[in-house]
């Protein structure tokens, strides 16, 4: 009976408290943790990587070269080499735009994987920090159209008008943060892009899919003076 007491006075004693229960981790809107649907080796994908706001600026010569070195890391992998291909890139203030070619659902996954461990390795190696570099998982988009692609290789590789960040290079046509030196689907061939002593162009493989190689031509060649969101070369600022 003591131990009987006992227990009932620490029952009774005791005040009463509810499980804790953890909070649900803040997702991007839009962004669902559900199974990716299948990818085919014929459609390219537009992928969108978000960084941490400690990490904060992207579009800086140290953060350049890291991610750079990330992308030479991308194409020298031998296990997926071939296999899983970024083919254009554009490096924001807090984000990177990507079109990407997989052969498949676990190439595009296991791509990206080694792509995002490498470029945060590289980014939290010249920052001098540890930790998360991306927010979350990236986000995947098909391009299922020769209009879809040109779309959004016009989106990519002109992204830095539609931030702002041209209007600090008046007069220069293509993003010095993006793949865009090495793009040959120019309207006409832009002035070279002026780059600092000992710095190289991002390292981005050619496009395989017919759909971002050759078909989203059908809808015309690209002007660098293109702003996206607006209609189609009303943006020119230069002759």
């Amino acid at each position: 009976m003591a131990a009987e007491d006992a227990q009932l006075e620490i029952s009774f004693g005791a005040k009463r408290t509810r499980p804790r229960r953890r909070k649900p981790a803040r997702r991007r809107k839009g962004e669902s943790h559900a199974t990716r649907p299948p990818v085919s080796a014929r459609i390219p994908q537009h992928v969108t990587l978000r960084v941490v706001p400690e990490v904060r600026q992207l579009r800086r010569r140290k953060q350049y070269q890291a991610i750079r070195r990330a992308l030479h890391c991308s194409v020298g992998w031998s296990r997926w080499q071939g296999r899983f291909r970024i083919c254009q890139i554009s490096i924001q203030g807090n984000h990177l735009h990507l079109l990407v070619e997989a052969d498949n659902r676990t190439a595009l996954s296991r791509g990206m994987q080694g792509f995002t461990i490498s470029c945060a390795k590289q980014i939290n190696a010249v920052l001098g920090r540890r930790g998360s570099v991306f927010v979350d998982r990236y986000h995947a988009r098909a391009l299922t159209t020769p209009l879809e692609v040109r779309n959004a290789l016009r989106y990519v590789l002109g992204n830095w008008r539609h931030h702002g960040w041209s209007d600090h290079l008046p007069g220069i046509p293509l993003d010095p943060f993006s793949s865009a030196a090495t793009f040959g689907g120019w309207v006409n061939t832009p002035a070279a892009i002026p780059f600092e002593p000992g710095r190289e162009y991002l390292m981005v493989w050619l496009p395989k899919t017919w759909l971002l190689e050759t078909g989203w031509k059908r809808h015309g060649l690209l002007d660098p003076w293109e702003t996206p969101g607006t209609p189609k070369l009303a943006s020119r600022s230069h002759a």
